[in-house]
């Protein structure tokens, strides 16, 4: 079973930045596509960022400048760096690991298998 560990949310004001960490348990991290979503009070979960097994990033539009992902295969761990935050960037942020074949890059929940417990992110105005 894998297990995925969000770290790096808080309180933070408009204009900031924050470093979301996601650390995963399991052997073949390198193989997999990583994906961050997240969820503001009373809306759907929404895809935010994904990284295919070759560290290419993806993005949503409206994160897109403003958002970074990374991953370090050395650490099983993968990255959101969140930069020129805005108010409606609050929300919890999830990190998702696909680790069935794909085609095309998951940008569903259902296309992952596994998803953390999410991290807290605020923005203040």
């Amino acid at each position: 079973q894998v297990q995925l560990v969000e770290s790096g949310g808080g309180l933070v004001q408009a204009g900031g930045s924050l470093r979301l960490s996601c650390a995963a348990s399991g052997r073949t991290f390198s193989n997999y596509v990583m994906g961050w979503f997240r969820q503001a009070p009373g809306q759907e979960r929404e895809f935010v960022a994904a990284s295919d097994s070759g560290g290419n990033p993806y993005y949503r539009g409206f994160v897109k400048g403003r958002f970074n992902i990374t991953r370090d295969n050395f650490k099983n761990t993968v990255y959101l760096e969140m930069n020129s935050l805005k108010p409606e960037d609050t929300a919890i942020y999830y990190c998702a690991q696909r680790t069935r074949a794909w085609w095309k890059i998951p940008t569903s929940r259902g296309e992952y298998d596994y998803m953390g417990q999410g991290t807290q992110v605020t923005v203040s105005s």
